[in-house]
């Protein structure tokens, strides 16, 4: 008899706990097949001390090879699933094509960011959903601390130093409370020639900070972030966002280069593909963590709406403790339709919430008992340190030499603004030069953003995507130019998104393809499944007839210059490329440290190639 074959589809905390579980329960006697964009496991509620230049990156990331043993890795991301076929259609990182098959599949692929139909913060703001947008708003905050420092006029500086987060949430309150620790120090040891000080604003539409916990505790996270002088202004929020700031919904306008988007986050869109029964955009499951009508089928984590016992009606809410939870429970009844062990129906109790507000401030309630102070930083990290799958040497650490040293306020400048843009469907991984991302479909209108338009910098300098010199491809099939950004698809709260007509294909581009049908007979761009990561292509060129905001790339083909067969089943929709939109201007400004570099020409008319 064949061993069963299980594949689970995303490696966040819902995913990893299954993949962890079922490597233990089926005692080697399964194939188990885990399908994730990266090769480690992120621990979220700790991504804003790596943005404050507490914890490296690493420490944050657990890596799933060598922790997850008797499981199959696989770098990619779905972007078709066959049910009747029991198939799954992924693209790997160098733009590979492959397909999974599979007696039992776990979907966990977890949550994006929330947008909102408000101009331009697509364009404008920055998420919060992985390490490449943590590590952009290091950099980011740090090289604005530094320039309005070094500003004479007073209105730049107090810009420059004006930091904006939307979303009084988990995230938005950390980041914060975080951030204005940081850039305080920042300026203790170099003081601004004009005597300003950084400005940090919180603004959520709730009436006050966290609503989700308990009103002591909201109280406890407002005074703290108060004290540090964080301006906490509750029942407001963006009515639009510009180049050189945003206006609020009362009226005002605040002048500054940073808006920090932490409004939420929804499902993450592969589930819509699906034809399934859904509530607000996750996919229904009964208590045992399975698709009704299904019986080869779970879900777990943001993607998936799972009764609540303790509340009849309800479904859990979209946390990481109850993703961590659903892995465990999903991981067991799966074991059980394949004949091993009884059916488990998921309940919880709650445990408490822990807020991480800096130094030795936090906001806990283990168990039900509020607490504050020290006590509750106490807390706070201890439980972090148990939750954690790995690195909690590193972690504490970490935690202690940032006790008794400063903190390093460098910038590497190794993401940059464009690479990290807002309405991506992938915030997990960064965009590369020559590898345009698709974004999410959606309901509700655009965010402003004009077909070919590339995300702007917040700091004043509108970043663009290197070009790119045409890569080789094989006699079979030419290479396709496509812009470096697509028109922002965006969607309101969690409401279910929904396909919309993809628009027409970009003008003025050599060798542009129309649009071809993919699996489902959805549109899909030529060569370009969603959410596809394609090879990196040769080093940007310094001349030649490369464009900014354009780059060439391969069509993903191989050495026979064909597609391998998609699966047939449901599929998502992308969009074909849109119009690149205007060429920058001729009297472009030399690249800042966020900004990607532009054509320079030899004098002998010849292009050369260096370091970006």
């Amino acid at each position: 008899m064949s061993r069963p074959r299980i594949v689970i589809v995303g490696a966040g905390f819902a995913g990893y706990r299954t993949a962890r579980s079922l490597s233990r329960l089926t005692r080697h006697q399964a194939d188990i097949t885990l399908l994730n964009p990266t090769d480690y496991f992120l621990y979220l509620p700790l991504l804003p001390q790596v943005a404050a230049g507490i914890l490296e990156p690493r420490r944050v990331s657990v890596s799933l090879s060598g922790t997850l043993p008797h499981v199959r890795l696989v770098l990619g991301e779905a972007d078709g699933i066959d049910l009747d076929g029991r198939t799954v259609h992924y693209t790997g990182p160098e733009g590979e094509e492959g397909t999974l098959p599979y007696d039992r599949l776990v979907l966990a692929a977890g949550s994006v960011n929330k947008l909102l139909p408000i101009p331009g913060v697509a364009e404008h703001a920055h998420g919060f959903r992985g390490l490449p947008e943590a590590l952009y708003l290091r950099d980011h905050v740090t090289r604005q601390v530094e320039l309005a420092a070094a500003a004479d006029d007073r209105a730049e500086c107090a810009a420059r130093c004006t930091f904006v987060v939307v979303g009084a949430g988990y995230t938005g309150t950390e980041v914060a409370a975080h951030g204005a620790m940081y850039t305080d120090a920042q300026v203790r040891k170099h003081p601004m020639r004009t005597g300003m000080r950084p400005r940090w604003m919180l603004l959520d539409v709730a009436p006050r900070v966290m609503p989700e916990m308990d009103e002591r505790l909201s109280a406890t996270a407002e005074r703290v972030l108060r004290q540090r002088g964080v301006e906490v202004r509750m029942g407001t929020s963006v009515k639009e966002a510009t180049h050189d700031g945003v206006v609020l919904t009362d009226g005002s306008t605040v002048d500054t280069r940073t808006l920090v988007w932490c409004v939420g986050v929804r499902p993450d869109p592969l589930v819509e593909s699906l034809g399934l029964p859904m509530e607000r955009g996750r996919l229904l499951v009964d208590p045992h963590l399975q698709v009704p009508g299904r019986p080869e089928l779970f879900a777990c984590g943001d993607m998936a709406a799972v009764p609540d016992p303790n509340q009849p009606g309800q479904y859990t809410p979209m946390t990481a403790q109850h993703a961590w939870r659903h892995g465990k429970v999903c991981a067991h009844n799966v074991v059980a339709s394949l004949g091993r062990g009884k059916r488990k129906t998921y309940r919880h109790r709650d445990m408490g919430f822990v807020v991480d507000l800096g130094g030795a401030k936090a906001a806990a309630n283990p168990f039900g008992l509020p607490m504050s102070g020290p006590a509750a930083g106490a807390v706070t990290r201890g439980y972090h340190l148990a939750a954690m799958p790995g690195n909690r040497v590193r972690v504490a650490a970490d935690w202690l030499l940032d006790a008794v040293l400063p903190r390093q306020a460098v910038q590497l400048g190794l993401v940059r603004s464009w690479s990290v843009p807002l309405e991506s469907s992938s915030p997990e991984v960064a965009r590369v030069p020559g590898r345009p991302e698709r974004t999410g479909t959606g309901t509700g209108s655009d965010l402003g953003k004009a077909p070919g338009q590339g995300s702007s910098e917040p700091d004043g300098e509108r970043a663009k995507t290197p070009p790119s010199e045409p890569a080789t491809t094989p006699p079979s099939e030419p290479a396709t130019n496509r812009p470096s950004s697509e028109p922002a698809k965006n969607q309101p709260g969690g409401e279910p998104a929904k396909n919309q007509p993809g628009g027409e294909p970009a003008r003025n581009q050599p060798h542009a393809e129309p649009a071809k049908r993919g699996p489902s007979g959805s549109p899909r761009a030529s060569g370009r499944p969603r959410r596809a990561v394609e090879a990196a292509g040769p080093r940007p060129a310094r001349g030649g007839s490369g464009k900014p905001g354009k780059a060439s790339r391969a069509s993903g083909t191989g050495s026979t210059g064909k597609r391998p067969t998609a699966p047939s089943g449901p599929s998502r929709s992308a969009r074909p490329p849109a119009d690149p939109g205007p060429e920058p201007p001729a009297n472009q400004p030399p690249p800042g440290p966020d900004i990607a570099p532009g054509p320079v020409k030899r004098t002998d008319g010849r292009a050369v190639e260096g370091d970006s």
